[in-house]
């Protein structure tokens, strides 16, 4: 990597996004510091990277030789694989938490509009809110939209509250792998209970096994994903609408010299639902007209800004690597935030571009931001003021404008129920076609390419080049999230990609009209990928559980306590899972033979680990293959139509 003038890194060698790195430069110039340098400056600590050491009570903090693990144990006794068992769990704790609270609010949210009590949202999607009904056991038959409501929020409400039996949703899951959970005492009761069990458990002098601990982790991360996260992606599509693909820009690009640029960042739809009202409010554009715009420019960023452009075709201006460079282009005149995945930093960079840093939410509040409090029950409270300053700055604006001239189109909002429909048709959706090409070996298997940037990387770049080596070999891939934007970007959400992908895979593509890289939306919408192997394991001739699919998931560039969770709900439910920048654990221990091997051994799914794309795919496919020649469809395969039973003694 090459130095500037300054002795800092080449900001091509921190991004593969072009906007961004004309922003650090920028920056730079300007005299501001990004996180991309903050990143440069600030060494990870060797101990704490490999999770050796401990600082949950007060006779130590302890610290390990992660080079000499069992030399010693800490002050308690405690070895180097309950400390890192007890690290890990309270990540996948803490993440689950999080989504699983996002999951409630959406959920009260749900209760609001059902009840008459919220007025500015409505049912969106009735035949969705059937079929979730009817999927948890509840009738739906010749009864008000009210009713199926009522009792769908009652059912839903034990995913949080319940202290016993079995979370409502764990239903949806197939029949073998929900056996397995239960032999393993692994099935989530009530996300409440399973985090607070599962922080109780690594206080000291509890809990001091690591693999009693890891499975409550287990059951812990369960409750994300087939709980909180699964209630969140659900009620959002009935409330606001289920996601159909659409065109949709990304990138810088969409910023507006001579409009009044408001962004919205981060993972709550509703806040974001309101403001796409507010600026579409006559009275709200003729303001801006008045102060000299030609009107309000609506953008997304992050997780809530992949949701609605996944829905409405929001533009959306970049992943969580670009938040602070975007403000770096003097054209924003609001950064409206909700909760997750907010740097603090970005105060500061708004300070020297004169732009509004506004916290909207009481759970993610920041020093010298301006708290304006979304209600959902009198929302435009809260967005009109937003939009006030958002257009008063723009009358006064002092900073010179410069916005990188990149956009990038690409096909966003493939949901489950669309890639059934477009599989199978309206009255014979299912996902028949795919394990049908996956048997005949045009598409070698599915890959879940998912999750975060990270400034320890070169933002993008492993996504990117992961995803390329995964469609050349045929695999199809599920994007969420950041790495969605960051392939969205690179140009392979479009149908055009098709040509980068292996001759099996782009013969299916070109057939069916999709890219070879599907956008599903948002990290919370990874219970999308989940359903979506439920439905191949249910439509035959793959195996009868989750992990007999051959199918892999990776979180190239991770950085947050969610992506632990969300990476251990699908080992969990049976899905190789691979992260890249690094894993905390210590290898040739117990606990890293663990999560490597050993979960895989008792049925579930397993770990894995490497930096570089190239690896991580090798990885991916290696284990794609193993699962095909375990289904007995390793071998190419002259195409055969058969019938449903013939289909099915394939996975006997």
């Amino acid at each position: 990597m090459g130095k500037d003038k300054d002795n800092k890194l080449d900001a091509e060698s921190l991004t593969s996004c072009e906007a961004t790195c004309q922003m650090i430069k920028k920056a730079r110039k300007d005299g501001v510091i990004l996180d991309a340098d903050r990143a440069a400056e600030m060494r990870p600590c060797p101990i704490g990277a490999d999770s050796a050491c401990c600082k949950h009570c007060f006779m130590g903090p302890c610290r390990l030789n992660p080079r000499d693990p069992y030399s010693k144990a800490g002050v308690c006794g405690a070895t180097i694989d309950t400390i890192m068992a007890r690290n890990f769990a309270r990540m996948v704790a803490t993440g689950s938490a999080a989504h699983n609270d996002h999951g409630m609010s959406i959920l009260e949210l749900f209760k609001g509009i059902i009840d008459g009590k919220i007025t500015d949202y409505k049912i969106s999607d009735t035949a969705k809110l059937e079929v979730v009904a009817k999927s948890i056991g509840i009738e739906t038959e010749g009864r008000s939209i009210k009713e199926i409501g009522t009792d769908l929020y009652k059912e839903l409400d034990k995913t949080y509250t319940q202290v016993e039996g079995e979370m409502p949703f764990v239903k949806r899951a197939p029949a073998d792998t929900l056996e397995d959970w239960r032999k393993a005492g692994i099935v989530p009761r009530g996300a409440m209970r399973e985090v607070m069990e599962l922080l109780t458990r690594t206080h000291i002098g509890c809990d001091q096994h690591y693999e009693n601990i890891t499975r409550q982790s287990s059951r812990t991360a369960l409750a994300d994903g087939w709980g909180g996260s699964m209630v969140a992606t659900e009620l959002s599509d009935i409330m606001f609408g289920t996601p159909s693909p659409l065109l949709a820009d990304v990138n810088m690009g969409v910023l507006k010299e001579d409009q009044v640029n408001v962004i919205v960042h981060g993972h709550e739809p509703n806040l974001f639902e309101s403001m796409l009202a507010a600026v579409n409010d006559p009275f709200f554009i003729n303001a801006a007209k008045e102060k000299g715009a030609k009107g309000i420019n609506l953008v997304g960023m992050c997780c809530s800004g992949a949701e609605m452009m996944s829905r409405h075709g929001v533009p959306h201006a970049g992943n969580f690597g670009s938040t602070e460079a975007v403000i770096v282009t003097g054209a924003v005149d609001a950064m409206v935030v909700d909760i997750q995945c907010i740097k603090q930093g970005l105060v500061e960079v708004a300070k020297c571009y004169d732009t509004h840093m506004v916290t909207t939410n009481p759970r993610c509040m920041i020093e010298g931001a301006t708290h304006i409090e979304f209600d959902e029950e009198e929302p435009r409270a809260c967005t009109d003021e937003i939009l006030f300053k958002a257009i008063s700055r723009f009358s006064t604006r002092k900073m010179p404008v410069e916005i990188p001239k990149i956009t990038n189109p690409g096909i966003h909002g493939f949901s489950h129920e669309y890639i059934e429909y477009v599989l199978g048709g309206t009255f014979r959706g299912s996902y028949y076609t795919l394990n049908d090409n996956i048997i005949n070996g045009r598409i070698r298997g599915v890959a879940g390419v998912v999750g975060c940037t990270n400034p320890r990387v070169k933002q993008d770049h492993v996504h990117i080049e992961l995803v390329k080596e995964l469609i050349k070999n045929d695999v199809l891939v599920l994007q969420t999230g950041c790495s969605q934007i960051a392939l969205a970007k690179a140009g392979f959400l479009v149908p055009e990609a098709a040509h980068f992908a292996g001759p099996g895979l782009s013969e299916v593509c070109e057939a069916v009209g999709i890219p070879p890289v599907l956008g599903l939306g948002s990290c919370v919408d990874n219970s999308r990928i989940l359903i979506a192997a439920s439905a191949m394991v249910k439509a035959g001739g793959l195996g009868t559980r989750i992990a007999d699919l051959p199918v892999a998931g990776a979180a190239p560039e991770w950085m947050s306590e969610k992506a632990i969770a969300i990476g251990q709900y699908f080992v969990a439910s049976g899905v190789y899972t691979v992260f890249g920048v690094g894993f905390p654990i210590v290898k040739d221990t117990k606990f890293h033979d663990l999560l490597y091997d050993g979960l895989e051994k008792q049925g579930f799914g397993k770990w894995g680990t490497a930096s570089d794309p190239h690896e991580i795919a090798q990885l991916m496919i290696a284990h794609i293959d193993k699962k095909r020649k375990e289904l007995g469809i390793d071998k190419a395969r002259d195409r055969v139509l058969v019938d449903m039973s013939d289909r099915r003694e394939l996975s006997a």
